[in-house]
Parts: C-alpha cells; sequence; structure tokens
C-alpha cells in the first residue's frame, strides 16, 4: 500500500507551522479559538536571521515569519543554549509569510535559519521573564543517532518478510491442492504477516504493487491484478483452484523476489519515524472503512496486524521518544483501546465481523480512537526527524 510521503508537523491552522510535542494539540486549539494576540513579522533573508525582535511577556504569540530570501528555507525558533525547538516554519517560500503560533514560556529564545546554498545561522537571542510555563522545546536528533534504528527497522523487515515467504509458499501449496478452505485459512494468516510489515510501506517500490496492490485502477477482472487481493477476491468468490494456482504462484514469486532485493536498500533514516502515523493512518482510509475487504470481511484483523506493527516501531524509537515526547504515554493508551475495541468483533467461530456488518455506534467508538491514536502518533515524524543542526550546539 502507497503511503504519502510528508512531514506531520505541519498543518497548524493550514499553514505550514506548528509547536512541537505536548504543544501541539494546545497549539492547534489556540489557533482555531481566535483568540486576539499580538503578532510580529520577523524578517529573514540570506544575511538576517530574524533581526532584533521582542515580545510584551510569556503566553500565546504569533510570530509572521516574513522570508525576503530568494530561496525556501526553515525556520525554527529554539533554545540558544541548546539547540532544543520550539516550533518551525518549513519550506517558507521566497516572498512568503508563514504564521508561527505558540505558547511562549520563561526563557531565552533565538530563531535558528536554514537556507539552501546558505550556512545556518542563528539570530538575536531573547529572553522571556517570568516563571511561566509554555510549549516544550525538544531536542534534535542527529543523523548518527538514528543510523542504528534504521538498521534495526530493515533486520526487523528482513525477518518478517522471510516468515512471509514460507507462509505464502504453504498458501500456495494449498491452493495448487485444491483444498481451498484451508486455503481460506492460509490466506489470513499469510496477509496479515504482510501487513505487520507496515514500517516497510513506501519502500518495497514496485513489489508493494504486486503482493497488495487493489484493483481499483484496473479492475477485479483484469489480469495485471496481482496479489494477496486478488487471491482473496477468487477465494471468496467461488473461483476454482485451476483458476487460483497461478494466482498464488504469482504471489510466492513476488514475494521471494522482495524478499531477495530488500537486504541491499538504503532505508531513508526519516522513514521510521513518519512509518508510526502513516501506517494506521492507511488503516483509517483503507481498512476501517471495508475499501479493501474482497471478501473476506477481515479489515479488522488488518488493523490490529497495523496496530502490531505499529508498536514494534514504537518499540525500536522508544530510547529517542521517552525524553523527547511526554505524550507517548497517551499513545500506548490510545492504541490499547483501539485494539480492545477491535477484538470484540472477533467471533468464536475465529471469523471477524466486516466493518460493512458493524453496528453504527461500534464503528464510531473505532473511528474516534483510531482518530486520536492518529493525533498522538503526529508529532513523531518531525521528532525524530534527523537533522543536520542536531551537533551544533
Amino acid at each position: 500500500m502507497v503511503m504519502r510521503q510528508r512531514r506531520l508537523l505541519s498543518t497548524a491552522c493550514t499553514v505550514v507551522a506548528g509547536a512541537l510535542t505536548a504543544g501541539l494539540a494546545a497549539s492547534l486549539t489556540a489557533c482555531s479559538s481566535g483568540a486576539a494576540q499580538p503578532s510580529n513579522v520577523i524578517t529573514f533573508s540570506s544575511n538576517q536571521c530574524g533581526g532584533n525582535w521582542s515580545v510584551p511577556g510569556p503566553g500565546w504569540h504569533t510570530f509572521e515569519i516574513d522570508n525576503q530570501s530568494t530561496g525556501g528555507g526553515e525556520i525554527d525558533l529554539i533554545d540558544p543554549a541548546n539547540g532544543a525547538i520550539y516550533a518551525e516554519a518549513e519550506n517558507t517560500g521566497p516572498g512568503t509569510v508563514t504564521p508561527m503560533r505558540l505558547n511562549l514560556g520563561s526563557g531565552t529564545y533565538a530563531f535558528m535559519c536554514n537556507f539552501t546554498d546558505f550556512n545556518t545561522q542563528v539570530g538575536t537571542k531573547v529572553t522571556v521573564g517570568g516563571h511561566a510555563k509554555g510549549t516544550p522545546a525538544v531536542l534534535p536528533v542527529s543523523y548518527n543517532e538514528t543510523i542504528p534504528y534504521a538498521k534495526k527497522y530493515q533486520a526487523y523487515t528482513e525477518a518478517g518478510l522471510k516468515v512471509l515467504a514460507g507462509e505464502t509458499a504453504t498458501l500456495a501449496a494449498a491452493v495448487s491442492g485444491g483444498d481451498l478452505a484451508t486455503a481460506r485459512r492460509d490466506w489470513l494468516t499469510a496477509h496479515l504477516q504482510y501487513q505487520t510489515l507496515g514500517a516497510a510501506y513506501g519502500t518495497f517500490g514496485a513489489y508493494d504493487d504486486e503482493i497488495d496492490g487493489r484493483a481499483d485502477v484496473v479492475g477485479v477482472n483484469s489480469p495485471r491484478w496481482t496479489g494477496f487481493y486478488r487471491l482473496e477476491y477468487g477465494l471468496w468468490h467461488g473461483q476454482s483452484a485451476k483458476v487460483l494456482t497461478p494466482v498464488a504462484a504469482t504471489l510466492v514469486k513476488d514475494v521471494n523476489a522482495l524478499l531477495a532485493w530488500w537486504p541491499a536498500q538504503q532505508i531513508p533514516l526519516s522513514d521510521v519515524g513518519l512509518r508510526t502515523h502513516e501506517i494506521l493512518e492507511n488503516a483509517l482510509e483503507f481498512q476501517l472503512t471495508g475499501h479493501d475487504d474482497y471478501g473476506s470481511g477481515t479489515t479488522l484483523a488488518t488493523t490490529l496486524a497495523n496496530i502490531a506493527g505499529t508498536r514494534e516501531l514504537l518499540g525500536l524509537l522508544r530510547p529517542l521518544l521517552v525524553p523527547r515526547y511526554p505524550g507517548l504515554p497517551a499513545v500506548y493508551s490510545g492504541l490499547s483501546r483501539l485494539q480492545s475495541l477491535l477484538e470484540k468483533e472477533k467471533l468464536q467461530n475465529g471469523l471477524w465481523v466486516p466493518v460493512a456488518a458493524l453496528p453504527t455506534s461500534a464503528r464510531q467508538a473505532i473511528d474516534a480512537a483510531c482518530g486520536a491514536v492518529l493525533q498522538s502518533l503526529a508529532p513523531i515524524a518531525s521528532i525524530t526527524e534527523p537533522r543536520n543542526t542536531a551537533n551544533a550546539f
């Protein structure tokens, strides 16, 4: 399943600016409340990083980030003592003004400017007096810090692909042997295994389309449609073993090709944090709507597999997140609530309630729980994104 590549901490009031970690939700709330607060225009260019600026005191404040350079850049509001980031305005274009809103606490602040083709600059230091707490700053993550996690992520995925290769071989054997009842059981086992590897979606390239592609573009009768969903459609729509045997064989071939290809891939260091959100966002769009149900009625089980993949990533990133993300406990409690709601829909005979058959109240509760988890997962991509300035202080 192809996921949208983007940084997630970027939607405060439809502008690319936002407070990090626990301040994010509060920032979004205040930004939409219409509360009247002073705003300062802060000017940036290739030779000026904010100039002289001041604020009346602690509290919610809006900066208008005026990019007067000839190129795009990223503007961060930082703690100049250690480079910890309070807020960021990313991908600001030349000649544009971008709001940056956050709760200023007591402490020292400075703007840091990263423009293409120019060295990083840190502007004037400004101290906000008093004893007020504001949006917390987050220490940036360095590239060297993320390398071990990228390697673990790659090893985790490779191990999962080896399990998948065995399970798809078992599935293909059941299909070619004409035991389609067993094949339906084996299909679910193998497909859920693939779905736990959600960390790798987007890095599998064309293999993901071949192994887990939908029929949206080509249609269910197209010979170009292959993979798990194609096999699901046939197994639950009365197609014969003779028809499905080559489909299962192609699936085995594609999985083995992916397994052989995977170890040589270079994993983008930002992918691990990004996937913590993207996996369940994908589940909300395609599994919890029933879009990806081609007959088995198991998209709730698929969502549970996605939760397992998310938990794997969170465990891998935990050493980076614990000191940087106060909202991490809420992520785990939210995942547990969503998991509990999904597990209630598994029937005693091992089958699952299809999404289309869920009572409205149950479906609403599941969607709400998934949405809450996504909100708490959203800052992780930005928190764990490696930055060139992480070792500059």
